[in-house]
């Protein structure tokens, strides 16, 4: 019996979180490089100035470019990222990642959650952040990064990295996630509940802290299988795992 596949797993079989280390390390390394950039920029008062600039042209464009159709669905994106809908979607993914006995990615999905939440509100206070006027939707705190953003990339990108095994189907339903992700943090900007640059700063702190929670998780996964296997200090290929054990 395999120790890990890349099917849909019974209770108690997980698939890998980390099939191919050397790609999950760059990735993440990309994506933690580019967060940040981001944040250095609006800590950095000639690199704000910058960022200011472009995050009031951009607001003068979603403003001038408002319309009904877009409002509404802006208004849907901004309760999908409220704590009442975040909330009840992760403790339903971690009640049945642990209902099938799947602790790794348990341990990631609830790490990942757990970091960014922390985060959030260690950020939001030290860069204190004034948001931008006319919001049309109620806010609190302070604007940099967005909540909203931060929650909902965090929340599918790691749910998809602990629901759905590594292959074409996981590239196909991370694209969708990013997609969700990006809807999300422009939704807040044209909302003017949040400035541009805090949009895409939680879209990428949320990403960061999916992949960084994963990337640590699924190595311990590959040294804890290749362990139980008898090849101490070496985690062996899955694919070739389940091949063998297929003989």
């Amino acid at each position: 019996m395999p120790w890990v596949s890349r099917e849909p797993s019974a209770k108690g079989h997980e698939h890998a979180l980390l099939p191919y280390p050397g790609r999950g390390i760059a990735v993440t390394a990309v994506v933690v490089a580019l967060t940040a950039l981001v944040f250095t920029a609006v800590a950095v008062r000639g690199g704000l100035t910058e960022v200011q600039r472009v995050d009031d042209r951009f607001l003068r464009l979603m403003v001038a470019g408002r319309s009904a159709p877009v409002t509404a669905t802006a208004m849907v994106l901004n309760l999908l990222g409220l704590v009442y809908v975040t909330l009840p979607v992760r403790i339903a993914l971690a009640a049945f990642l642990a209902a099938h006995r799947r602790w790794w990615h348990l341990a990631a999905f609830v790490s990942a959650v757990v970091v960014s939440e922390v985060l959030i509100g260690t950020l939001k206070s030290a860069y204190d952040r004034p948001r931008p006027a006319g919001t049309l939707v109620a806010t609190s705190g302070a604007s940099f990064p967005s909540g909203h953003s931060v929650a909902a990339s965090v929340t599918v990108i790691a749910a998809v990295i602990a629901l759905v095994p590594p292959g074409r189907g996981r590239a196909v339903w991370g694209g969708a996630a990013m997609a969700f992700s990006i809807a999300m943090a422009l939704s807040r900007a044209y909302l003017g509940a949040h400035w541009l640059t805090d949009a895409v700063a939680g879209v990428l702190l949320g990403a960061s802290c999916a992949l960084l929670t994963a990337l640590v998780t699924g190595l311990l996964q590959r040294r804890h299988y290749a362990h139980r296997r008898g090849e101490p200090g070496r985690a062996r290929d899955p694919d070739l795992t389940l091949r063998e054990d297929r003989r």
